[in-house]
C-alpha cells in the first residue's frame, strides 16, 4: 500500500501547477510534469491523449516509454481502447489487468501496445473543460492490481490541473493550423492571379502585334485595292453600277479592320490618357450606332487615374468600353454618364445609363458582364453592376483599392 501525507501530495500538485507555466506544446508539458506525477501516481507508462477539434480523431503524447499510441497519430477515437471514456460514456477506467479486461479489447481496437509493453494495471481519467471531454490522462504499470480508487482520485486532481492548459494549447494549435491553411490558400490565389496576369500580358502583346500586322499589311493591301477599283471605275468600258457593290463592301471591310486595330491597341489611352480615351470611345460608339443620345464625362481624379500602372489602366479601360457598349447597343439609353473619381488614392469609375435595365435589354451581352467582373478581379478591384435607380437604368461601378497589388501583366 502506497501512503503519502496530504501535505506531500499537495506540494506535488503545487509543483505541477508551477511547471505548467511557460510550456507551449503538448510534448514539453508532459515531459515537464511526468516526474511530479510519478510521485503521486507511480507508473511505468504515462500518456495524455487529446481529442482533435473535429472530435473524430485524437493524438497521444507519452513520457518515458514510447509506444505505437504516440507514434501513430492522429488515430480514430472509435479505435481507441479507452473510447468509452473519450466519448463521455465512462467517468473513469480502472483495471487490475488490461491483458484480460474485455473493455480494452474489441473489434478494431488499437490495443496491441498493452501486450507489447506488458501494461497490466491501468487507470484513465478524462480531461474536461466546461464539462466537455477534451482528452484523457492515462497511467499504466507492469504490475497486476497496482492501482485503486485512491489513485483515481489523485489522477482526477492532476487532470483538473492539466485540462485548462491543454485546452489552451489545442486552441492555439488549431488557430495556427487555420492560419497556415489560410495563408497557403491566399498564396495559391495570388499565384493564380499573377499567373492569369502574365497570361493576359502575353495575350495583350499578341493583340497589339495582330493590330500592327493588320495595319501594316492587310489594311495597306486593302487600301491599294480600293484605289485600283477607283481607277477601274473611271474606265469607259467599266460601269460604275457593276463596281459599286464591290467598292462599298471593300470600304466596309476597311472600316471593320480599323475598328479591330483600335480595339487591339488602345493608342488614345496610351497617348492622351484615360479620360480622353473614354471620351473618344463614347463619341465614336454613338456616331457608329447612329443613336440619338446625350452623354457626359466628369473627371475628378486630378490625374491620379493616369498614374496607374499600364496593366491596371488597360483593364479599367476595357471595363469602361464594355459598359459603354452595353448602354449604347443594348439598353436603348438616351443618356450615358461617366464619373471618374479619386478619393484618398482610391480610384472609382462609375458608368450610368437611363436605359431599360439589365433584365429588359434588347439582347444579352453574352459574356460581357462576366468579362468585366473577371478583369476587375485580376487587378483586385471591386466590381458592382446594379439598377441605376428605381425607375430603371444600369450602374456599373469599379473601385480600385488604395493599396492595390502591383500588377505584372496586362489584362486583355
Amino acid at each position: 500500500m502506497r501512503e503519502m501525507s496530504p501535505k506531500s501530495v499537495f506540494d506535488h500538485y503545487l509543483n505541477i501547477s508551477r511547471l505548467l507555466a511557460g510550456q507551449l506544446d503538448f510534448h514539453s508539458v508532459i515531459q515537464s510534469v511526468a516526474a511530479e506525477i510519478s510521485h503521486v501516481i507511480p507508473h511505468d507508462h504515462l500518456d495524455v491523449c487529446i481529442i482533435m477539434v473535429d472530435e473524430q480523431f485524437h493524438t497521444a503524447y507519452e513520457s518515458g516509454m514510447e509506444t505505437d499510441w504516440g507514434r501513430r497519430f492522429p488515430a480514430p477515437v472509435s479505435n481507441s481502447p479507452i473510447r468509452t471514456l473519450l466519448w463521455g460514456e465512462s467517468d473513469f477506467l480502472l483495471t487490475d489487468d488490461a491483458w484480460s479486461d474485455p473493455q480494452f479489447h474489441f473489434q478494431g481496437a488499437f490495443s496491441h501496445p498493452i501486450f507489447h509493453q506488458s501494461l497490466h494495471s491501468r487507470l484513465h481519467v478524462p480531461l474536461k473543460v466546461q464539462g466537455r471531454v477534451i482528452g484523457a490522462l492515462s497511467c499504466s504499470s507492469h504490475k497486476i492490481g497496482f492501482y485503486d480508487m485512491k489513485d483515481i482520485e489523485n489522477a482526477r486532481v492532476i487532470a483538473d490541473l492539466l485540462s485548462p492548459h491543454f485546452f489552451a494549447i489545442r486552441a492555439a494549435d488549431q488557430a495556427k493550423r487555420s492560419a497556415i491553411v489560410e495563408a497557403e490558400a491566399r498564396a495559391r490565389e495570388e499565384g493564380l492571379r499573377l499567373g492569369a496576369l502574365k497570361l493576359t500580358e502575353a495575350l495583350e502583346a499578341e493583340r497589339q502585334r495582330i493590330g500592327m500586322d493588320l495595319h501594316d499589311q492587310i489594311l495597306a493591301d486593302l487600301t491599294r485595292l480600293s484605289r485600283r477599283l477607283e481607277r477601274l471605275a473611271r474606265q469607259p468600258d467599266v460601269t460604275g453600277e457593276a463596281l459599286e457593290p464591290l467598292f462599298r463592301g471593300l470600304q466596309h471591310s476597311m472600316q471593320d479592320l480599323r475598328q479591330i486595330i483600335e480595339e487591339a491597341k488602345p493608342s488614345v489611352l496610351q497617348l492622351f490618357g484615360f479620360a480622353q480615351a473614354v471620351e473618344n470611345h463614347l463619341e465614336r460608339s454613338i456616331q457608329e450606332s447612329a443613336a440619338s443620345l446625350t452623354w457626359s464625362l466628369n473627371d475628378e481624379t486630378a490625374g491620379a487615374i493616369d498614374c496607374l500602372e499600364q496593366p491596371v489602366s488597360i483593364a479599367l479601360f476595357r471595363i469602361s468600353q464594355e459598359a459603354i457598349n452595353n448602354a449604347i447597343r443594348h439598353a436603348q439609353a438616351s443618356n450615358v454618364q461617366v464619373q471618374l473619381k479619386a478619393i484618398e488614392s482610391t480610384v472609382i469609375i462609375e458608368i450610368m445609363d437611363d436605359g431599360v435595365g439589365l433584365g429588359n435589354a434588347r439582347k444579352p451581352s453574352g459574356g460581357g458582364i462576366e468579362n468585366m467582373r473577371t478583369r476587375a478581379r485580376l487587378i483586385s478591384a471591386r466590381f458592382v453592376i446594379k439598377p441605376a435607380s428605381a425607375s430603371g437604368g444600369t450602374l456599373v461601378s469599379v473601385t480600385l483599392p488604395a493599396k492595390a497589388p502591383s500588377a505584372t501583366g496586362v489584362v486583355s
